[in-house]
């Protein structure tokens, strides 16, 4: 990498932790720390919802979808657009009214309102072990980045770098630094992909007959995904946009009810059809590159046995001239860490104010939040080096969250009678399940996914349990 790529980098990275440190000193309580006390804006917030959902670890995973399946991988994005708009429609009113009345920091917190402190525990625990594991995701998918780009990386040294510097702003600075470093990491990666990226990648690979040329039909076709996997996708995405902590947190940091649902339009319309169709294309074109021999000096004379993953930072590194390699990673490390310090802060709040209980810290006790942030960061590092796949481990994530309390929040949105038992119940046998038959590999029919499993006995459980 050249000495310019490095210093444009160098300059980004140096951008981000300044802003974690402007807003160390603008926390005084532990509301600030969490959802920037509750003023933001709905454009701060829109995009830092959209640079949360879909990030780093989609924007790699998309890629290796796109390498995989080519453009009907952004399917995968549309669940994010109609899970948005239903939750602006159906979760966002009842949030934003309970939370402004009782000052509520975190998701588990509108659990306990109405099924009270035992389910917010569990709650708290199934929340704060799937945002770990989220958080390790996006650690993976920078360090895969990395590692593409500079060869003389290894995976764990690149884990150790790029969870550092999303430890370091994201401990010091709190949500304001989170949503404010989010907002300009989107940008960034918007022009990196629209003005450089894809027009560079489409340019070197010989423009749209070269490319059409290498690949079979079906990659240029929505069509080329079954049914199966859009209803997995389905179950597993859209409801996360209904219990995921990253995302009452950004409601609560909303002044009002019109400004969260002014955000989660404008997010919808980012993750689809904007991002999900630039992820793929990316991804697709890194197999045209790598079905002409562009990836041999990296060791892959085709397509074949290559970590799909890896495909787009490899072809970044072959196409960008001096210069703007640094911004276009700067852009793609900008992704992964506006979902790293998001997911990052949900489970250190998670900890802090559902496991701990420690909601009510003044400015001097404010370390603890930081302390128990840059803990939970450190493990989520340690198990990052354990993992292959980002998309993997990104959804494994998302299921055990989803099973575990999608049922309990449906039980608040469409009765008004409350079963705290039968909540407790359900996400106990829910998120277990899920996780039982994922560890041990069971082949659930049709190819489904385990979630469905999960989702029906935690319904079922919650529907037969009586309180």
């Amino acid at each position: 990498m050249a000495f310019l790529d490095i210093v444009v980098f160098a300059v980004y990275m140096i951008t981000v932790l300044g802003i974690g440190f402007y807003f160390f000193k603008k926390n005084e309580t532990v509301k600030d720390y969490y959802i920037g006390g509750g003023e933001m804006k709905s454009l701060h917030v829109g995009l830092s919802v959209v640079a949360t959902d879909v990030g780093g670890g989609f924007s790699i995973g998309l890629g290796g979808l796109g390498f995989v399946m080519g453009i009907s991988g952004s399917w995968m994005l549309f669940t994010g657009l109609i899970g948005a708009w239903l939750s602006a429609v159906f979760l966002i009113p009842k949030v934003v009214k309970l939370g402004n009345l009782h000052g509520f920091l975190t998701f588990p917190e509108f659990l306990k309102h109405s099924y009270g402190t035992t389910v917010a525990m569990v709650a708290g625990i199934i929340s704060f072990i799937g945002y770990l594991g989220f958080t390790s995701s996006q650690f993976l998918a920078g360090a895969k980045l990395a590692v593409g780009t500079f060869p003389s990386l290894d995976l764990n040294s690149a884990l150790l770098i790029m969870g550092g510097i999303a430890l370091i702003y994201t401990v010091f600075g709190g949500m304001k630094a989170v949503i404010y470093t989010d907002t300009f990491q989107w940008i960034i990666l918007m022009v990196g992909l629209i003005f450089i990226g894809i027009p560079f990648a489409y340019n070197y690979l010989g423009g749209y007959q070269a490319i059409v040329e290498i690949l079979p039909q079906k990659y240029f076709s929505l069509q080329n995904v079954s049914w199966i996997q859009i209803v997995n996708w389905f179950v597993i995405i859209v409801p996360i946009w209904f219990v995921g902590m990253t995302l009452y947190q950004r409601i609560y940091a909303c002044k009002d009810e019109k400004t969260a649902k002014k955000a989660w339009f404008i997010a919808g319309l980012f993750e689809y059809p904007i991002m999900a169709f630039m992820g793929v294309i990316l991804g697709l074109f890194a197999r045209v590159a790598a079905a002409k021999g562009v990836f041999i000096s990296d060791g892959f004379e085709s397509e074949i046995g290559m970590d799909p993953e890896m495909g787009m930072p490899l072809l970044l590194k072959h196409v960008l001239p001096v210069g703007l390699m640094g911004l276009m990673l700067s852009a793609y490390f900008s992704a992964i860490m506006s979902t790293a310090d998001s997911c990052l802060l949900a489970a250190s709040g998670n900890f802090v104010t559902d496991i701990l209980g420690l909601k009510h810290l003044n400015k001097n006790n404010i370390r603890i939040s930081q302390i128990v942030t840059f803990l939970v960061g450190g493990v989520a590092i340690i198990i990052a080096t354990t993992m292959q796949s980002v998309l993997e481990l990104m959804l494994l994530s998302y299921s055990f969250m989803v099973s575990g309390l999608l049922i309990p929040v449906l039980g608040i949105l469409l009765s008004k009678k409350r079963k705290p038992i039968a909540a407790l119940s359900s996400m106990i046998i829910g998120g277990s399940t899920t996780l039982i038959l994922t560890f041990i590999g069971v082949e659930i029919p049709y190819g489904f996914d385990p979630i469905l499993i999960g989702i029906s006995l935690s319904l079922l459980t919650y529907l037969v349990v009586k309180k």
